[in-house]
């Protein structure tokens, strides 16, 4: 099935992940700011790292120490964390303001986790698409939506994460799958955004929709996307992208994140067809200028 074209108002996700740098107040200031610039949901993630790492990944220096938390990268990640009494904050704080909070899950006991807190949806990284008792989880024990993003996973690999919640009649219900390349930042050529049209052919009456996750630079990009077909457009936020850590520097600030939600809104109030062959603002032209020989 192809994309037919049938253009619903634009869903902007403002991924906070990690950017509030391990502090609740920042995360709910980044709440704020992601609402005043137009966005309607929020993304946090969630890890428990000792389930998620391995010793040696836990105990390893970090790859880019000015990016670094802690002494190892185990260190760094558990200065990032927020937890679940934390989430559940969070959460309140955003159905208090109006937008709607997720959170990504990287392990299954973040994911049960999650559950708990009963969000609207709860997304998938590509890292962990391939966590089958994760899945099982999101697709058992929860009844919300399930996002799952697919950077760097194959072909076959996406088919078999459809085929899983196929098995319980819930992916045309429940699953959203974004395209998405994995990369911080992620060069133009590398978006890939005819893969867009490649997942409408191969799963569009087979999902719920299908979204982008851009890891790219500006914001055109995501209204191409949007163009094609992507139901949801979710985009990493920060503050202030010069910030500490690894995602802030691929990051939209309020202004850009301001500046795609209203980009989008022109493109969709824009994508029709002419209601009549001759538009009322046409007519004063046409009785002005028109050649009449």
């Amino acid at each position: 099935m192809n994309f037919k074209h049938d253009y619903h108002e634009p869903k902007v996700v403002a991924e906070i992940g990690c950017n509030h740098m391990g502090d609740i107040r920042i995360a709910k200031e980044l709440i704020w700011l992601a609402k005043e610039s137009g966005a309607r949901y929020v993304k946090f993630q969630k890890r428990n790292n000792r389930e998620l790492l391995t010793k040696e990944q836990y105990d390893s220096p970090h790859p880019v120490p000015a990016n670094s938390y802690g002494k190892t990268y185990g260190e760094h990640r558990e200065f990032l964390e927020l937890n679940k009494n934390q989430n559940q904050d969070l959460k309140r704080y955003c159905e208090e303001i109006g937008v709607t909070y997720s959170t990504s899950v990287w392990d299954l006991t973040s994911a049960q986790e999650i559950i708990e807190l009963n969000p609207e949806f709860i997304k998938v990284p590509s890292a962990c698409n391939n966590n089958i008792a994760m899945l099982k989880a999101l697709r058992d024990d929860y009844r919300g939506g399930v996002q799952i993003s697919i950077g760097m996973t194959t072909k076959s690999e996406t088919d078999e994460i459809i085929r899983f919640f196929e098995e319980a009649d819930q992916a045309s219900t429940r699953l959203v799958i974004y395209s998405c390349t994995s990369g911080y930042p992620v060069p133009s050529k590398d978006v890939s955004l005819l893969e867009i049209n490649w997942l409408y052919q191969r799963f569009g009456n087979r999902v719920s929709e299908i979204g982008f996750s851009g890891h790219h630079l500006g914001t055109s990009l995501d209204i191409a996307a949007y163009t094609l077909g992507a139901r949801w457009i979710e985009r990493h936020f920060t503050k202030d992208k010069t910030w500490k850590g690894t995602d802030h520097a691929a990051s939209l600030e309020p202004n850009e994140l301001s500046t795609l939600v209203n980009q989008l809104s022109e493109v969709h109030s824009a994508l029709n067809y002419k209601s009549s062959e001759i538009l009322p603002i046409e007519q004063i032209q046409r009785d002005k200028l028109k050649n009449r020989k």
